[in-house]
């Protein structure tokens, strides 16, 4: 059983795959993208207090009537679900394919970042995409009299894409996803094997026991 697994030892004459190490030290170059994706959502914060400022204004003036302050609404809304998923594509990919942030035990670490990857990632995001599909076509159903009806089935359509993409995800990332702790759980034989401890309870109940 034991000769089953073997260790990775190093290579004997001390050299290491340099090359490798350098095409893996590329992941840093993708470090500036999030970033930058950093800045990005901090313009839509700006964008969210803008939007807040006029939808206020028009409400004490009295110049707002009731589908306006909805159309407001509406689209404050969509942009913090915008900055949500900007937010799970900053700190989830870069979890995901830069480095470890390290955030096991903190009291803050959100509850989707303990079991992320990139099949995890892709579903999120799909379902984000879809959340912000549906506020625009909510909004164009509330502003339906000033809404050309080809935009309307168009909206509709593409929602629908949206909706099937996601679902699309989500079936196939079912069976990656159970397949990934299989071999996790596969990984973790060897070592259970070497560190059993009723192994050693048994070997020294058989050398105890009289002839």
């Amino acid at each position: 059983m034991h000769g089953k697994y073997k260790a990775v030892l190093p290579p004997a004459n001390g050299s290491v795959p340099s090359l490798g190490y350098a095409l893996f030290a590329t992941r840093w170059l993708q470090a500036p993208l999030y970033f930058g994706l950093v800045a990005a959502q901090a313009l839509y914060v700006w964008e969210f207090f803008g939007e807040l400022r006029s939808l206020m204004h028009g409400v004490v003036t009295g110049a707002s009537d009731e589908n306006v302050v909805m159309l407001g609404v509406l689209k404050l809304v969509d942009v913090v679900m915008i900055a949500n998923l900007l937010i799970m594509v900053i700190v989830g990919g870069y979890e995901t394919f830069v480095s470890r942030i390290g955030l096991q035990g903190h009291k803050d670490q959100p509850e989707w970042l303990s079991h992320v990857n990139s099949n995890v990632l892709k579903v999120k995001l799909a379902m984000a995409i879809v959340g912000i599909s549906s506020i625009h076509l909510l909004q164009m159903f509330v502003n339906i009299h000033h809404t050309p009806r080809q935009e309307l089935q168009w909206g509709t359509i593409i929602h629908m894409a949206f909706i099937v993409s996601a679902c699309l995800l989500a079936y196939m990332a079912g069976p990656m996803e159970a397949k990934a702790v299989l071999l996790e759980q596969q990984s973790r034989i060897p070592a259970q094997e070497h560190h059993d401890p009723t192994d050693s309870s048994a070997h020294a109940a058989s050398g105890d026991r009289p002839e």
